[in-house]
Formats: C-alpha cells, sequence, structure tokens
C-alpha cells in the first residue's frame, strides 16, 4: 500500500483516484471544485493532499496550472516523493516541472494518458511516460492498475511528445474517415458496407474500427449516444493546438497536423464544444 496525493478530481482525475483507492491505496484528494470521491479522503487544500505522501499525482487543464501547482506541491513534499503529472500540456511546461522538482531531489514523471473517460472509469488507459528509469519504476504499479499500458518514452517532457503525435494522428484519421462516411452517403454506399470493406482492408484503423463516428454502425461508441463526448472536441483541438506549437518551434512541416486543427477549431467555435470529437460527421450531413 502506498500513501496517494492526488489533485484534480474532474472527469478524468475521479475515476483514476477512485482506481487506485479500490486496489487498497491509501488516496487523499483535492479539488478546487470541492469534489468527493469514493474511497479517496477529501484535503481540506491542495498542501495536506500533498504532505506525508509517497506520490503526488496531478491531472490539470494546462501548462500554467501545472506549473503553479507544482510550484505548490515542491515546497509541501517530503523528501522522495514521486510527482507524476498526467495532464496533456505543452513539452516546455513538462520540462520546467521536472526541473522545479529535481532541484530539492523530488522524482518525477509526465504521464499523458489515452483512453478518455471511458478508459480511466475501467482502468484501461494508456500511460505515455518521460523521465528517469528510478521515476518509472516507482510509478509503474501505479499504472498498472489505472491502466493498461505503460510505455516509458525516455526523458523528462518525453511522454508529452508522445501524447501530441499520438493524438495527431487520432484527429487526422477520425477526420478522413468522417469524410469517407460523408461521401459514402452521397455516392449511394450504404454506411454498413463502408464499414464491412474499410474496417478488413486498407483503410482499416482506430477512428473507424474501435471509434465509428456513424451511428448504428461497428461497436457500442459516443456516435451511438448523440455524441456525448469520451473525448471532447475541445480537447481534441487543445491537443492539436498543441502538436502545432511543438511542430512550429521544432521546423516540423505538419500539414494535415495543421489542416486538422483549423478544422476542429471551426467545428468547437461553431457550436461543437460539448460534443466528441466525432460528431465531425454530424457536422458534415448540416453542411
Amino acid at each position: 500500500m502506498m500513501k496517494i496525493g492526488f489533485i484534480g478530481l474532474g472527469n478524468m482525475g475521479a475515476p483514476m483516484a477512485k482506481n487506485l483507492a479500490a486496489a487498497g491505496h491509501e488516496v487523499t484528494g483535492y479539488d478546487t471544485a470541492d469534489i468527493s470521491v469514493e474511497g479517496v479522503a477529501k484535503a481540506a487544500a491542495m498542501e495536506d493532499a500533498v504532505r506525508g505522501q509517497e506520490v503526488v499525482i496531478t491531472m490539470l487543464p494546462n501548462g500554467q496550472i501545472v506549473r503553479r501547482v507544482h510550484e505548490a506541491i515542491i515546497r509541501a513534499a517530503d523528501p522522495e516523493t514521486l510527482i507524476i503529472d498526467c495532464s496533456t500540456i505543452d513539452i516546455e511546461s513538462a520540462r520546467a516541472v521536472h526541473d522545479m522538482a529535481a532541484e530539492p531531489g523530488l522524482l518525477s514523471l509526465d504521464a499523458p494518458v489515452s483512453g478518455g473517460t471511458g478508459g480511466a472509469a475501467a482502468g484501461t488507459l494508456t500511460f505515455m511516460v518521460g523521465g528517469s528509469d528510478a521515476a518509472f519504476a516507482k510509478g509503474k504499479p501505479l499504472f498498472e492498475i489505472m491502466g493498461r499500458k505503460a510505455v516509458h518514452c525516455g526523458a523528462a517532457g518525453n511522454g508529452q511528445a508522445a501524447k501530441i503525435c499520438n493524438n495527431m494522428i487520432l484527429g487526422i484519421s477520425m477526420i478522413g474517415v468522417c469524410e469517407a462516411f460523408h461521401l459514402a452517403d452521397r455516392i449511394g454506399l450504404t454506411r454498413q458496407a463502408m464499414f464491412d470493406v474499410a474496417s478488413t482492408s486498407s483503410g482499416s484503423c482506430w477512428s473507424l474500427n474501435t471509434y465509428c463516428p456513424a451511428p448504428g454502425v461497428g461497436p457500442d461508441s459516443p456516435s451511438d449516444h448523440d455524441y456525448k463526448p469520451g473525448f471532447a472536441a475541445e480537447l481534441m483541438l487543445k491537443d492539436l493546438d498543441l502538436s502545432q506549437t511543438a511542430a512550429e518551434k521544432n521546423g516540423a512541416a505538419t500539414e494535415l497536423g495543421r489542416h486538422a486543427r483549423d478544422i476542429y477549431k471551426a467545428f468547437v467555435d461553431g457550436g461543437g464544444e460539448g460534443k466528441d470529437f466525432s460528431a465531425i460527421l454530424a457536422k458534415l450531413e448540416q453542411g
């Protein structure tokens, strides 16, 4: 059993903390929204979720908040505490947080996740992890509770690097699948026939086979529930913004990534906020 502090108990953080508590760990949580989670002790202040803990996990909205919160965590943390940030943020902020933690000798990992709220609840997330071998070894047993796979991607910040590259692929592929269904509609091919062919041939991909954007086709997905988000369109836009910021800073040519970002920005600004990112298909249907 470990003593774990968990800061950020939103749609992702709450089920992750709950799974750790259900596995027998002593978890103390804190969120500015005063959220209660089954099995998790509620801290009155953020520092109360940090002091005396062996591990502190954060799941926060953006890099600016992560930097500010981690400054407070590092001041309150016991020596040799492992800090794991599971937020999806810019690479520069992730590496800055690692540097902050290293000064007093704390272990740290950047460990963004893939799998959405469903994966968080089911404990089937994938963790993309950056940091030292020693830090990863200490954090791995917790990743195995919260997820089904943890990949050590290398040095500080490499977890975030892997996340933005992965989600750039996801954003691009989902748009391609949605456009293919839209074209199929217009030329008289049924969605079921399109799925049956493409899912077992060269068009096969996760966005089609596992998370099909067409209602009533393929496995159950958000499209079957009026696009209630498993992964919200505004979160996809956030990740595509991060990928394009990294591309511009590093001179990488990512034309499709940029175009996908622009499509999702138009979708979110045009009323898509709060919908699943696969609802691009519904937008195409509207014209």
